[in-house]
């Protein structure tokens, strides 16, 4: 890690905790600032701002006071999921306060190259897809980190110059950097997402844009081709463009070519070799191979990962058979297109189990994308907007249950062998749940039950 002297003696408030502000105060404190959290949990239930205490960091809890903001900070690390809505924050960037999120901190510190990957879909699984094909070349000492799990700026520290840090980022968080700049950028697709947060889908763009602003002519951009309006969104970028595409060979890019996956006019690995499932898998391989080669993989190291790769946990995961019901996790569909990639993934009847948060969107355009569904299960609040699809639909059999693990069993008693049961929500989890990590563990959980 660097020992940069940029935040020393600065007075800096990390509002909001988690895992992204605990790491951000550590960090900031071993760094010479003057750090004071605010998180809105009480002390005596937020075990992360008691720790934090017992380090010597000033710790305000059980609101988040607009007075704080009289204390003279120079600089605010917000938690990505505050909205810049909150009064606190408004008032700060009304003051000029720089407001900023934790991933700007990891930037500062890492001596290792970065490679981001950003989109409304497919994030993920370009992340790991990227991380397991360096991890599989000898020559490579990949670290993962950002919105997959582990917080970038506590990979950050351990990074060294022979490491890449391979980093998921969402739109929360790149609406928060000034100066961070990865070596290569992805951006998988743009679709309509978190209007809740972001008002439109103009300013939802415009925030993952954000992940080239910084680029130089020295940087890549790698960037779905058959996205045209993704296209004119980064038409401002001063990084060399690699477009990759589905449907046309793209000599000075990465695309499908006569079943083959093709790089910059060089035959990777052949299309039917991959085993990962799903037409929309192919855009996160496409942008994933560009970053590998990009990166100097070997294709040997490519073909080793795409023979053998099946998928992230939570993401279309197989789960198990039971009785001839196959049973399908895909608990990180938080939106309507990320479960329409996975109802069109199959052509046999399926249970579908979907519902959760709601976001003031109608499900009207998942109607077409439900004609192989034979029984519909929902929860959550938005339960009855995905009846009405599945109504519109012509679904004879809609059942509304309170939760993720009371639809389960339901689903089997529907179910026939040769069925598929399918939890794809299109609807994030903060209705019930913490995260859709627990929402489909709570899935597998139920299913294993059934045994």
């Amino acid at each position: 890690m660097k020992n940069i002297k940029d935040y020393q003696h600065k007075k800096i408030l990390v509002l909001g905790l988690a895992k992204s502000g605990v790491s951000a105060a550590s960090l900031l404190h071993k760094l010479g600032a003057f750090v004071t959290v605010n998180d809105k949990e009480p002390l005596e239930k937020n075990p992360e701002a008691q720790g934090l205490l017992q380090e010597g960091i000033k710790v305000i809890c059980g609101s988040h006071p607009i007075e704080l903001i009289d204390e003279g900070f120079e600089l605010i690390v917000k938690n990505p999921g505050i909205p810049y809505s909150n009064p606190l924050v408004c008032r700060a960037l009304e003051r000029g306060i720089p407001v900023i999120t934790e991933v700007e901190l990891a930037y500062k510190i890492s001596e290792a190259e970065i490679v981001a990957i950003t989109g409304t879909n497919g994030k993920t699984t370009t992340t790991t897809l990227i991380y397991e094909i360096l991890n599989a070349d000898e020559n490579k000492a990949p670290l993962i980190a950002g919105n997959i799990g582990t917080v970038a700026s506590e990979v950050a520290q351990k990074a060294k110059e022979n490491n890449q840090m391979v980093v998921e980022l969402s739109s929360f968080q790149l609406m928060g950097i000034k100066e961070f700049r990865p070596h290569i950028a992805i951006i998988t697709n743009i679709y309509e997402a978190h209007l809740d947060y972001h008002g439109t889908k103009e300013e939802y763009a415009k925030a993952k844009a954000n992940i080239t602003k910084n680029q130089t002519k020295h940087d890549y951009l790698i960037v779905n081709d058959d996205q045209s309006e993704l296209m004119d969104l980064v038409s401002f970028s001063q990084a060399r463009i690699i477009p990759f595409s589905t449907t046309r060979y793209i000599k000075e890019g990465c695309s499908l070519h006569n079943g083959e996956i093709v790089f910059l006019g060089e035959t990777v690995i052949q299309q039917s070799e991959i085993v990962l499932p799903g037409s929309h898998n192919l855009e996160n391989i496409l942008s994933a191979v560009a970053a590998a080669k990009l990166m100097g993989a070997s294709n040997e190291a490519i073909r080793k990962v795409l023979t053998t790769f099946k998928g992230v946990k939570h993401r279309t995961q197989f789960v198990m058979e039971i009785e001839g019901r196959k049973f399908y996790n895909d608990s990180k569909a938080t939106n309507i297109l990320a479960a329409r990639s996975a109802l069109n993934a199959f052509h046999q009847p399926v249970i579908l189990l979907a519902g959760g948060l709601d976001r003031g969107n109608s499900f009207d355009e998942l109607v077409p994308y439900l004609k192989n569904v034979k029984a519909l299960i929902t929860f959550g609040q938005t339960a009855g907007k995905i009846e009405e699809a599945g109504h519109a639909a012509g679904i004879e059999s809609i059942i509304r249950v309170d939760n993720v693990e009371k639809a389960v069993p339901v689903a089997y008693q529907l179910s026939s062998p040769g069925d598929v049961i399918l939890l794809s929500p299109a609807c994030a989890s903060w209705d019930q749940y913490k995260s859709f990590e627990i929402r489909g563990d709570i899935f597998i959980d139920a299913v294993h039950k059934l045994v």
